[in-house]
């Protein structure tokens, strides 16, 4: 298998490294990630800065602000940005990435036109109103209650570990709207104003200092039918298109975290005395090329105009896993002052290892879809599978 760019491909790289070679440089600066107000106005410019060029939504037509361009055009241009210092927040990118495209799919067009545009040019930040305290892994088991009241729908609930909910301007709201329904079924899809009346917004300190999450509270808040997004009762269909756009890109290899050879020279250029377990190195390294050419795998299925599917979540469950192994290497081979040094990409991985395992879907979950849906192995059985959702307990 061929992995070089082709001539038609190779040229559009060296174009999108003339343009982050002219526009990237300097656009951050030391310690601006440091204040989340400045990080996000950086960020936001940023995407305004792409979206002018078309480089914010490659493979969507130009007359929609696009480049007519290819999956692996789309490739091609984040592996070049992620070589630059420039800001990159999950905040946009759950709009790009997520909301957007589940609009696209199963939106209105009213619904397209008024937050397509506006997100694409980071003006329109969004967050994701999914997990419950009863509804995480089990995502189908949501509680929060949407009622039609006329021309609206009154939401009351709860939400939690939602990420940039205290930034955001919109949200994609699962919700249930017929508890006699089997809980796959009784579910609908909105786009949620944040700035509402009803949506009361707590952040969540984290180990780390900061509070990138949030508990959301819903209470009587009243949300149009005209933001309702696919067909009552289709909530699970819309909310599997979200989650399928997450785990592919959860499962991407990030430029922020750390990898095996980066962890060989750290510990060479340390004096602690401490070694590394070879065996082990050995493993994680075999790990890290192995899904490098499994990502190439899924990017010739990209270059064919296929979609993953299912596939991909093996991506995210191997990634997670070798993460948090070669942390907690790092971890034995600096000490806990070596991680702690600001900005240092072992300190991140630290902090962001265990996480990774839940973000995006657990590793029991993908195990599950892997061997169900990949596999072709028999299901788990459900107890609760043909019973409305009100008897479940």
């Amino acid at each position: 298998m061929d992995f070089n760019d082709s001539t038609s491909e190779a040229e559009f790289r060296g174009q999108v490294r003339t343009w982050l070679d002219t526009h990237a440089k300097g656009f951050m600066s030391p310690n601006d990630d440091a204040d989340v107000d400045t990080f996000i106005a950086k960020a936001k410019a940023w995407q305004a800065k792409k979206a002018r060029e078309g480089y914010a939504a490659i493979r969507w037509p130009k007359a929609e602000g696009g480049l007519d361009g290819t999956p692996m055009q789309e490739v091609i241009f984040q592996d070049e940005e992620s070589r630059h210092d420039v800001p990159v927040g999950p905040f946009v990118t759950i709009g790009t990435q997520l909301a957007v495209p589940t609009l696209r799919t199963h939106g209105t067009p009213e619904q397209i036109e008024q937050f397509t545009q506006p997100t694409l040019r980071g003006e329109l930040l969004w967050c994701q109103l999914f997990s419950e305290p009863s509804a995480g892994s089990d995502l189908a088991n949501v509680r929060t209650r949407a009622v039609k009241d006329g021309d609206d729908w009154v939401i009351n609930g709860q939400k939690v570990w939602t990420s940039w909910a205290h930034v955001a301007d919109w949200g994609i709201l699962l919700a249930r709207t017929d508890p006699e329904a089997t809980k796959h079924k009784g579910l609908t899809f909105f786009v949620v104003d944040m700035r509402s009346v009803g949506v009361e917004v707590r952040p969540i300190q984290q180990v780390s200092g900061v509070s990138e999450f949030n508990e959301v509270f819903l209470t009587d808040l009243r949300i149009p039918d005209r933001y309702r997004v696919g067909a009552v009762g289709d909530g699970w269909k819309c909310a599997m298109t979200t989650l399928m756009n997450e785990r592919v890109n959860v499962g991407g290899e990030s430029q922020a975290l750390p990898n095996v050879l980066e962890l060989i020279e750290r510990a060479q250029d340390r004096s602690t005395g401490a070694s590394l377990d070879r065996f082990k190195m050995a493993q994680l390294l075999t790990q890290e090329m192995g899904l490098r050419y499994f990502r190439f795998r899924l990017l010739t299925s990209l270059s064919k105009g296929e979609t993953p599917g299912p596939i991909a979540a093996m991506s995210k469950l191997v990634y997670a896993n070798t993460l948090q192994e070669l942390s907690a290497m790092a971890l034995d081979v600096t000490g806990l002052p070596g991680l702690q040094a600001e900005g240092d990409k072992f300190q991140h991985g630290y902090e962001w290892a265990a996480a990774l395992r839940i973000a995006g879907g657990t590793d029991e979950i993908l195990r599950n879809q892997i061997a169900e849906r990949v596999l072709g192995m028999p299901g788990e059985i459900r107890v609760d599978k043909n019973i409305p959702f009100s008897q479940c307990r």
